[in-house]
């Protein structure tokens, strides 16, 4: 910022906070000090302190000199006790003249709630039992030019939230805790699939020339150089399974974003992460027991618990899952028999009559898929999964061994979402061909979601894709779950939001 910009701000009315921090800056600043420091030589964070002295007697002075930095998150007695928090925890800051000279006592005044100082000094336990730093040096790190929302109610306006994350998660705790919890899960199911399932990691490309991989509406953007469009890509499957053919390793995976140009909603968000595995010489079994083993082991990890709960609901994640198909769970729900009906009319007059929706050219698997939508997925709380998907809304799965209008298809639900999917690789080439082309077909009667005929990937099974199981997870659905969030925006640090209008 200018000087002239700072005298501008300074010379409005000190009512303003941004103008009365502004007026302290300057002062720093005319007394040879800076303002925005290069650095500063902690010797450790408040949570070590904490540990560290956590038998330290109330009334304890101690001759151990300690050098601290975070934010001033409250004053009390004109400065005398500072608040000071960084990400480890906090710490108090005693301020005192018997231990602070005349220069060291004036830079108080300088100092607001939200400001980054560093404070060296003794530790100490006050008489109340607060371990506390008793200052000999204070330094301003960085100066708070915005006053932060009031402590105990924070960003009370919900979308503020999301577009200042900054601000939330200064003066949120829970927010802070649950997007370092998201990370530990990350962290977690990497080591999961690593040292349990012996994947390796890869990165394949967000740019795809082809819509594959998910039936999903995709954003498009353009290459300048190529001349060419690309979509941004809504599933990495078909690149990943290239990299079995390859030989790369037996098992991949990848933990990254995909793009999907739909609806956002408590649960939906365009820009997500996933996580894709696909293991050789594995089947849908087996991913099956990939998700059960892959979300205990997080549960366990990263919460040291098995049950959670999510609202009003207790959800325990431990043991083993109950299959069942999705025929069969529709039959639960409705009475309907779906597998004693052949024709897709039929179906879809007995969609009607069960109040159910479904397009006038549905095919016998999309209505099946549509009445379990709308009459049992809800209903799934406990994990479960839903094995034996349609033929008709499956083009890559393998089709099921006992029964060819089934697919050898799963999706796990928790709280009444669908947090995996999964198959039974189909490896055929020229059923994967037919499948393309089925898409194709339905792209071109209008169905913006359908997939694209990829070419080069029926190439590469042409040169063998080996047995394989292929597995998807939603990593944003489960930390909502394992975390109680409500919405998928409060476990996605900058969600996606219509920008504001100037």
């Amino acid at each position: 910022m200018s000087k002239t910009a700072e005298k501008t701000a300074t010379d409005q009315t000190l009512t303003d906070p941004r103008a009365a921090r502004l007026a302290k800056l300057k002062a720093v600043r005319d007394a040879g000090g800076n303002p925005y420091a290069y650095t500063y030589g902690r010797t450790h964070e408040a949570g070590a302190l904490q540990a560290k002295y956590a038998e330290l007697a109330s009334g304890t002075e101690t001759e151990d000199e300690v050098s601290v930095a975070g934010r001033i998150m409250a004053m009390r007695n004109n400065g005398m006790f500072i608040d000071l928090h960084d990400a480890s925890g906090k710490i108090q800051v005693f301020c005192h003249k018997d231990s602070m000279n005349a220069d060291e006592l004036a830079k108080l005044d300088t100092l607001d709630i939200g400001d980054i100082i560093g404070a060296k000094g003794k530790i100490r336990r006050t008489p109340r039992g607060e371990l506390s730093v008793r200052v000999s040096h204070v330094q301003l790190l960085t100066k708070c030019l915005l006053p932060l929302p009031e402590k105990y109610h924070g960003l009370t306006d919900i979308e503020q939230r999301y577009r200042q994350r900054y601000v939330d998660l200064i003066v949120n705790e829970e927010s802070r805790d649950t997007l370092r919890k998201r990370s530990l899960i990350t962290t977690a199911m990497r080591e999961y699939l690593t040292k349990t399932w012996g994947g390796i990691e890869v990165e394949t490309p967000m740019l795809h020339p082809i819509l594959g991989g998910a039936t999903a509406k995709p954003f498009v953007t353009h290459h300048n150089t190529l001349d060419t469009d690309f979509f941004m890509r809504v599933a990495p499957e078909l690149y990943l399974k290239r990299l079995v053919v390859g030989g790369l390793a037996d098992c991949v995976f990848e933990i990254n974003r995909c793009f999907r140009n739909e609806g956002i909603s408590p649960k939906h968000n365009p820009e997500f992460t996933s996580a894709e595995l696909y293991k050789a010489y594995t089947d849908v079994s087996d991913m099956m027991d990939l998700t059960e083993g892959l979300v205990q082991h997080i549960a366990q990890t990263v919460f040291g618990a098995l049950e959670f709960k999510y609202g009003d609901r207790t959800i325990n994640v431990g043991g083993k899952w109950p299959r069942k198909s999705m025929c069969g769970l529709v039959m639960d729900a409705t009475g309907i028999d779906f597998m004693t009906i052949f024709d897709a009319a039929e179906a879809r007059a007995i969609a009607k009559k069960l109040g159910v929706h479904v397009e006038p050219t549905a095919k016998w698997g999309e209505v099946v898929a549509a009445v379990f939508e709308e009459k049992v997925e809800d209903t799934l709380i406990q994990p479960t999964h839903v094995t034996d998907f349609p033929l008709d809304i499956s083009p890559l799965a393998k089709v099921h061994r006992d029964n060819p209008r089934l697919t050898e298809r799963t999706e796990t639900y928790v709280n009444g979402w669908e947090i995996a999917n999964m198959f039974t690789e189909l490896n055929d080439p020229a059923d994967q061909y037919a499948r393309f082309e089925e898409q194709v077909k339905a792209r071109e009667a209008g169905n913006e979601e359908a997939q694209m005929l990829d070419a080069d990937y029926v190439t590469a099974l042409e040169y063998g894709l080996p047995p394989c199981g292929g597995w998807g997870l939603g990593v944003d659905r489960l930390t909502m779950i394992l975390t109680g969030s409500p919405n998928i925006r409060d476990v996605i640090c900058f969600p996606t939001l219509k920008p504001l209008k100037d």
